[in-house]
């Protein structure tokens, strides 16, 4: 059986995965992790591309005829200040898309994806002799900005590389570990991030008359965002709208001239996200106007995810596979989430399905504990700087997954 060969490889992948961790880099910067990762897939055998999409990384194995099915992780960390305490922290530090130093650490878990998808890739490539079809490997950069899908498929993923019939993948996520979480149909919400800057007119703090404040004016604009959800939206729709960043000003007694926030929403349905969009965008110029802007304020719509689908009956047929490995006791049926992926570009590229799942990295106790006490929000989570998954048996559930999703898939 093809998992048989896990045992042999499982510490090689361990110290892979704490390399990762350690060494985390930016979307769009991801050169160290890719180059690693390149290195990793060619032992096996594959047909290897790199800068796929930037710096996307593509292996091929083809193992006589067959379906063609892809196998996708991402790669990227995020702009977060570790403090897990863990030997293998991450104490990098970069400079971020828009020239500002911040520190960096793989806080959603994207080492584990790549790791774990290294152990597929190898363990299936050692058995093809339990299996007929084409492996296309897919190591996808700035999935964090949204855009590392779609910059792979313009850059030719599907016409310089063998087309699949699937597209699978994974997430870790604050679930027990040795568990996987499904669902079925929409899972993940669409995203979209928004950049508003207000324009005032600056001058000193003890006479705002003589000015327009961007300050008060950002203020309102993001106490009058939050009437959207709770009062334009349906209740049996889902929508979120945050305001994650605001910015403006230098020093305390001067009033500058502008203010910039960075706005986030999340949507379930296409009518629901034109509605917060179009609404986010009435609320900052109508405040700009009743705050006597001295322009118009800009508006620049940037990082948008389509909503993710994991096709029903695509779904239905690797959950079966699924069942039958781990046992119905180790699998989790899931609502839809409201974090977004980019990974239903693909799928959706090319019109095949795509399959996508949950599997669990925290300490099954610790999260039974939490959900008999009610405090399951409490538990480290994907992008806090205190997320980071129990390697074991962690990275195993992960290269089982994909192993045993793949071999739904291809031909016996």
């Amino acid at each position: 059986m093809v998992i048989e060969g896990l045992a042999a490889i499982r510490e090689e992948l361990a110290d892979l995965y704490r390399d990762l961790h350690q060494h985390p880099e930016l979307s769009l910067q991801e050169t160290r992790t890719a180059a690693l990762l390149a290195r990793a897939l060619r032992p096996s055998g594959y047909e290897v591309a790199e800068q796929v999409g930037g710096t996307g990384v593509v292996g091929v194995l083809r193992n006589g005829p067959g379906p063609t099915v892809m196998l996708r992780a991402d790669f990227d960390a995020l702009p977060v200040r570790e403090k897990t305490g863990l030997p293998y922290a991450s104490e990098v530090r970069a400079t971020d898309k828009d020239g500002r130093e911040v520190p960096v650490m793989h806080a959603c878990g994207h080492d584990m994806h790549a790791a774990c998808l290294i152990g597929a890739a190898s363990l299936l490539a050692s058995a093809k002799g339990e299996w007929s079809g084409t492996l296309l490997i897919v190591f996808q950069p700035a999935e964090e900005l949204a855009r590392g899908a779609r910059d792979m498929v313009d850059d030719g993923l599907f016409s310089r590389f063998p087309k699949p019939s699937i597209v699978l993948g994974q997430h870790v996520a604050p679930l027990p570990a040795g568990f996987i979480g499904y669902g079925s149909g929409p899972l993940m919400a669409a995203s979209d991030t928004v950049n508003v800057t207000l324009h005032g007119r600056g001058g000193h703090g003890s006479r705002p008359e003589a000015s327009v404040d961007p300050v008060l004016m950002a203020a309102n604009v993001v106490t009058r965002l939050q009437g959207i959800v709770a009062r334009e939206v349906s209740p049996s729709e889902m929508a979120v709208v945050t305001v994650g960043r605001l910015s403006a000003g230098n020093k305390p007694n001067i009033i500058p001239d502008s203010a910039e926030l960075g706005i986030n929403i999340r949507s379930a349905a296409e009518h629901t996200r034109t509605l917060v969009m179009e609404a986010i965008e009435r609320i900052v110029r109508a405040e700009s106007a009743a705050s006597a802007a001295v322009q118009e304020p800009d508006i620049a719509w940037e990082e948008s995810a389509p909503l993710l689908v994991s096709d029903p009956d695509a779904t239905a047929t690797t959950l079966a596979a699924f069942t039958e490995h781990f046992g119905p006791e180790r699998i989790l049926p899931m609502p839809p989430v409201t974090a977004s992926e980019d990974v239903g570009v693909f799928g959706a590229a090319i019109g095949v399905p795509t399959v996508f799942w949950f599997w669990g990295g925290i300490e099954p106790d610790v999260v039974f504990k939490a959900l008999a006490e009610n405090s399951i929000d409490k538990l480290p989570a994907n992008h806090s700087p205190h997320f980071a998954p129990l390697i074991e048996p962690t990275l195993s559930t992960g290269v089982e997954a994909l192993v045993i999703a793949a071999l739904a898939w291809l031909d016996s």
